[in-house]
């Protein structure tokens, strides 16, 4: 970011507008909603600015313009209309120390005029760095659709109970109460018109204790997606900013932990193919501890945590446990790597069955069963497989499919360090090493429905043709 979104006290605070015409008004309407004290700078003020002087809501100086008028101002805005007296009261509005904004000339601002939804006390802010004022406006106007009018009168509501939640609850019990409110029947009651409806249900809630939660903690296994932080699913975020306490993997990109509310704990598992800083069933314990704390856990696994990530394992001791648990579906590698090259992973007519399969058994050995699936119209993913390209090679070859076989590898689909090579069988080691393709890794094996191997049964399984060997 080359700005920083900040929100600035402005009750009681002077605001400075250097222009009495119509940009002017534009800012002194924006300066309005505020508690702010606004003074014009202009020889004559256009009609709507004198009828704010008339009615007392903003002071008004016609005479001469120095660098002193600009003192002690929380803000300025220049807004002349003129280019070249824009540039020169900004000159002496920075030698009073002011914090400028001057209209249309964003290398002179010190401060950017976001677009706004106003639903007070709760406000969204939309900047583009003054790129692109019209994308902001977008924005803007999904949001104005998307937020319901009422929805700052609920907020203040909300903050007249924040005493009376924090006397009656703990600070678990009113993360649940706010979560409630804003989720559920009575944001829907307050839409509607019901607002002394919708505040006698928070005020019970809140006296009672009784919003319809249970103590005990929850499990959400998330699926982060393949890396790039806007790849993981809306429910995901939601998860993420739910928790109480975050354990992650290595792979997971670190800015997606952003996404988490700020005071969330977080653990990092450190878990790698052969390298396990946390075993396995220490994870498990964890999580089950964390819950049985009543903390929301969120266990932040790469990619899709029913694919070759271990999900299932961590399920079960949730359900020994009598944990509840949820599985939040995430962008699993294979459908990041093949879409980024730009292609599809089933493809009727050429590739119409499609296998996952790992580069590692069980024991950390290569896994080479993933070849009994292949056929014409067959592609295999090979999540991991670069630890074991040797032996993918050996088998490819031995089966007498390096001709036939094409290999297409992925590392580290959809990020900034992205790599994608093509290969055949007989390249895969030398390719794999020349553009120094690192884990994580997808190698997709693709047996094209027109090609076709004259030697080679495809009704007869290939590891059987390879003497049952299965490393």
């Amino acid at each position: 970011m080359k700005t920083f979104p900040m929100f600035l006290q402005m009750q009681g605070r002077r605001v400075v507008i250097a222009g009495g015409g119509e940009q002017a008004a534009q800012k002194c309407r924006l300066i309005l909603k505020t508690e702010a004290e606004i003074t014009v700078l202009a020889p004559s003020l256009e009609p709507e600015l004198a009828d704010l002087h008339k009615q007392g809501k903003l002071n008004w100086q016609a005479g001469p313009i120095c660098a002193a008028d600009f003192s002690n101002a929380a803000l300025v805005f220049i807004a002349t209309g003129c280019p070249a007296t824009d540039a020169s009261l900004h000159s002496l509005a920075k030698t009073a120390g002011a914090t400028v904004n001057v209209v249309d000339q964003p290398q002179l601002c010190d401060a950017l005029t976001p677009s706004i939804v106003d639903r007070s006390p709760v406000v969204v802010a939309i900047g583009t760095e003054g790129t692109a004022p019209v994308l902001a406006r977008q924005i803007k106007t999904r949001l104005e659709e998307a937020l319901e009018p009422r929805l700052g009168d609920l907020a203040a509501l909300a903050g007249r109970l924040r005493d009376r939640a924090a006397m009656r609850l703990g600070p678990r019990a009113r993360r649940d109460l706010w979560r409630w409110v804003f989720a559920g029947p009575a944001r829907e009651a307050h839409a509607r018109g019901s607002e002394r409806q919708a505040a006698q249900m928070i005020k019970q809630a809140i006296d009672t204790g009784e919003i319809g939660t249970d103590q005990q903690g929850a499990v959400a296994l998330v699926g982060a997606g393949p890396g790039s932080k806007d790849l993981i699913t809306l429910r995901g975020v939601q998860r993420l900013q739910e928790a109480d306490i975050i354990f992650y993997d290595r792979l997971i990109d670190p800015e997606i932990l952003d996404l988490a509310r700020r005071d969330a704990e977080r653990v990092y598992v450190g878990k790698a193919p052969g390298c396990h800083h946390w075993p396995q069933d220490k994870i498990s314990g964890v999580l089950v501890a964390a819950a049985r704390q009543g903390k929301r856990v969120v266990r932040l696994k790469c990619g899709d945590p029913g694919v070759f990530a271990r999900g299932s394992e961590e399920a079960d001791a949730l359900n020994a446990a009598g944990i509840e648990y949820e599985i939040v579906p995430g962008v699993t590698a294979a459908s990041a790597a093949s879409a980024s090259l730009g292609g599809f992973l089933t493809e009727r007519g050429t590739c119409d069955t499609l296998v996952l399969s790992t580069g590692y058994s069980e024991s950390q050995t290569a896994n080479l069963d993933w070849i009994n699936a292949l056929r014409p119209g067959t592609r295999v993913a090979i999540y991991m497989g670069v630890g074991s390209a040797a032996k993918i090679a050996d088998a490819l070859v031995a089966a007498g499919l390096e001709d036939v076989i094409s290999i297409d590898i992925v590392s580290r689909a959809q990020q900034k360090d992205q790599v994608i090579s093509r290969c055949d069988a007989s390249s895969l080691v030398e390719t794999i090493q020349s553009d120094a393709i690192l884990n994580p890794a997808i190698l997709f094996l693709t047996w094209p429905q027109n090609v076709t191997k004259a030697d080679a049964t495809t009704d007869k399984p290939l590891l059987g043709q390879l003497g049952g060997a299965t490393a």
